[in-house]
């Protein structure tokens, strides 16, 4: 029997995973300095409710099983919890990232009654160092409030966190912090040059400073796993040093699978810009990734049709490399890797396949006693998801990083294997490129 397109649909939504991730509004009450999407207004000609509860049938029909709600500010949005209960309605699971700032104890009740089931909170320092990201007083505060609410009314709570030259030495005593709050997890990402983090560009962490930031990130995750919090790192940490596998574990199916794949944009996961446009990754540059807009074309149709969204779909190695460009091209791990994260890439030189934010790639150049660090050459036009274009150079390495590593705050009782914190963070960074020393 041949099988009409209806059937098919249904056929291969039913062995789907497919995670979608919607913006519903730009509109923001924060101005953080490192957005991507310089968010503060809404949209022009961002979705109508009834456009907006019919892309919820859409998602249904595609066989999305989670969709998680941002912005801007989702709630800024005052239809949000009807879309989110819609969500539900259709069988999927509807969770939210929030910058934490205004959500009462009513609004949690209400958040609960609407059927989310999860909400991260974007945390980026301490007090001062995160009122001072998020361009608002008083919004750490308030995103300790917010998780004291959602908590109360049993929705479970995490964090998300951005790694930068600012944040980082605040990170073990942010753990102690979101410990003490009762988080169940927490995930860090590295800022990149995306919105307005380009013109705030000195905040970015170089490349060579890797190498002492990923043994700190490493004792985050051993911690976490000593306290039952699950601390992941976000698809832009890696790739291949020594921690890849302790990074990936926390989110892997399997744990012989815990390693970077290439990315998933188009494959586990779509992002839904508010004016309707789709793209294969939430984070992506809009002009360079949005494969259609559900105002025109059905969902089903840009997801299976749309080149902008299959372009990681691939049958052969040569396919799966051939964007790779730069010291991607020539790496050992090329064909597993693939780049790592195409938004990464992308924002830093105008195009996918060279990634700079590389642990492997950074211990690989200081066992040749050289260092890469990045400047700018162009900047970014001023629009929502955009970027500017950024130089690489080679420098002689040198054991100093932008920040220092004595600035970092730690909470007492910090030690692993006998060793106090500061020292393991220097061993383990001497013993990783001294093992490089040895095969490259």
């Amino acid at each position: 029997m041949e099988l009409k397109s209806k059937d098919t649909i249904k056929i291969n939504s039913k062995y789907r995973q497919t995670y979608a991730v919607w913006e519903i509004t730009l509109k923001c009450n924060l101005a953080c300095s490192h957005c991507g999407s310089r968010a503060g207004d809404p949209r022009v000609n961002e979705l109508s409710t009834s456009e907006a509860l019919d892309l919820v049938s859409q998602m249904s029909e595609l066989g999305i099983q989670e969709v998680t709600l941002i912005g801007g500010e989702a709630f800024m949005r005052p239809d949000w919890l009807l879309i989110a209960s819609e969500i539900v309605r259709h069988g999927m699971k509807a969770t939210m990232t929030t910058g934490g700032f205004g959500i009462s104890m009513g609004t949690a009740k209400r958040m609960k009654q609407a059927g989310i089931s999860g909400v991260s909170v974007s945390i980026d320092g301490l007090a001062e160092k995160h009122d001072a990201l998020r361009g608002r007083e008083g919004s750490f505060e308030q995103c300790f409030k917010t998780i004291e609410h959602l908590k109360a009314v049993g929705i479970p709570v995490g964090c998300n966190s951005q790694v930068n030259r600012v944040s980082v030495t605040e990170l073990p005593l942010m753990y102690e912090k979101l410990k003490q709050a009762g988080i169940s997890a927490w995930q860090l990402a590295l800022t990149v040059p995306m919105g307005n983090a380009v013109e705030n560009s000195d905040i970015l962490l170089q490349p060579y400073e890797l190498l002492d930031v990923f043994p700190l990130l490493a004792v985050l995750s051993q911690k976490g796993q000593e306290d039952g919090i699950r601390v992941h790192m976000g698809n832009n940490i890696g790739y291949f040093g020594p921690y890849e596998r302790l990074f990936r574990e926390p989110i892997a199916d399997d744990p012989k699978w815990s390693f970077k794949r290439g990315c998933s944009a188009g494959q586990s996961a779509i992002g839904i810009e508010a004016d309707g446009s789709i793209k294969g990754c939430p984070s992506l540059p809009s002009s360079e990734y949005i494969g259609g807009n559900i105002r025109e074309r059905r969902l089903t149709d840009i997801y299976h049709n749309a080149p902008e969204l299959r372009i990681n779909d691939t049958d052969t190695d040569e396919a799966a490399t051939k964007h790779l460009w730069g010291e991607c091209k020539s790496c050992e791990f090329a064909r597993v890797c693939r780049a790592g994260c195409h938004w990464t890439a992308h924002v830093f030189f105008g195009k996918r396949g060279n990634n700079p934010y590389c642990h492997h790639r950074a211990l690989k150049k200081a066992a040749n006693n050289v260092q890469e660090s990045f400047y700018l050459k162009e900047s970014a036009p001023g629009q929502a998801f955009d970027h500017g274009v950024f130089g690489m150079k080679e420098e002689v390495y040198s054991d100093e990083s932008g920040f220092n590593m004595n600035e970092i705050m730690v909470p007492e009782g910090w030690e692993l294997n006998g060793l106090d914190f500061y020292n393991l963070i220097s061993i383990e960074k001497e013993k990783s490129i001294s093992k490089y020393k040895q095969i490259f």
